[in-house]
């Protein structure tokens, strides 16, 4: 059986490297640089390059092929850390057991930090070899995707809102950029419609099982375990799968999610693909504390 934590392990020495060197060198006395790097090499699971890297790998693909969009990604991701922590958003004062970037170095930085990263990102992606898996990022990076479901959740705040609703905040927020970093190789191989459809359908579930999950940690678990503020969602009055299905219930809706990827892992499988990491890693996702 693949050992999770030593394939997290591999994976965060593949790209931290690339991460460490995404701004030049003469530019690192720059406040903003600073700020964008302090949020960006601060940790965390890596998850969205885990997949990515897993993803390449099931295909048959030298992970180094999709790199370049696991490190704009990344970066991304750690944008979107850094603006939903402000004030204005959120209102978080840790991360990744650390101060937040707008404790760290003020509001106003924090909002370039990442800007900064999201434009850094773009530059990564015009680079690209493949315009078209670097459109379908930043596609899922707007109001389509990710930012999509911001506002929807922002919107949200003390407001009943539908299950179906919820979902759709979640398959947007959380879900887009798992869906990036899991049907991006896809893209760069120029897999089947019928494979890319699965790994699609794949990510799907994955994102909302990472969602329930994260709403499951945020009453159960604490702030020393998850590197980051607990009981926020009660705070800010927000709906979550919790509050909205109960506990017992989230937990069984976060069991559904993960056997309808199994299904489809298992029909990769089928296929002909070597599908262990990928599993692995989607196991980890109902199994994680943290």
């Amino acid at each position: 059986m693949t050992d999770t934590k030593d394939m997290i392990a591999e994976v965060c020495s593949w790209i931290e490297p690339d991460l460490q060197k995404v701004f030049p060198d003469e530019l690192s006395d720059d406040i903003t640089v600073r700020a964008s790097l302090y949020s960006l090499l601060a940790g965390g699971k890596r998850i969205r390059p885990c997949f990515m890297y897993q993803s390449a790998r099931m295909l048959g693909m030298d992970p180094d092929e999709i790199k370049i969009y696991a490190v704009a990604l990344e970066m991304i991701h750690t944008y979107s850390l850094i603006h939903d922590d402000l004030p204005s958003m959120d209102n978080d004062d840790l991360r990744r057991g650390m101060p937040t970037c707008h404790k760290k170095f003020s509001e106003g930085i924090a909002v370039l930090a990442g800007d900064n990263l999201l434009n850094r990102a773009y530059e990564l992606l015009f680079s690209a070899k493949d315009h078209k898996a670097g459109a379908y990022i930043a596609g899922l990076a707007g109001i389509n995707g990710m930012i999509g479901g911001q506002s929807i959740d922002i919107d949200s705040e003390d407001k009943k809102i539908s299950l179906e609703r919820l979902y759709e905040l979640q398959r947007k927020k959380t879900g887009a950029l798992l869906e990036a970093a899991i049907c991006t190789p896809c893209i760069v191989a120029g897999c089947p419609d019928d494979i890319f459809e699965t790994m699609k359908q794949i990510s799907l579930h994955i994102g909302l099982a990472f969602q329930i999950k994260d709403d499951i940690l945020d009453v159960l678990s604490n702030e020393e375990e998850l590197g980051k503020s607990t009981g926020k969602d009660e705070r800010d009055n927000k709906q979550t799968f919790v509050t909205m299905l109960g506990l017992e219930g989230a937990k069984e809706r976060l069991d559904e999610e993960i056997s309808g990827a199994y299904d489809k892992i298992s029909y990769l499988k089928e296929k002909g693909y070597d599908t262990e990491g990928f599993a692995a890693l989607t196991r980890f996702m109902a199994e994680r504390t943290f």
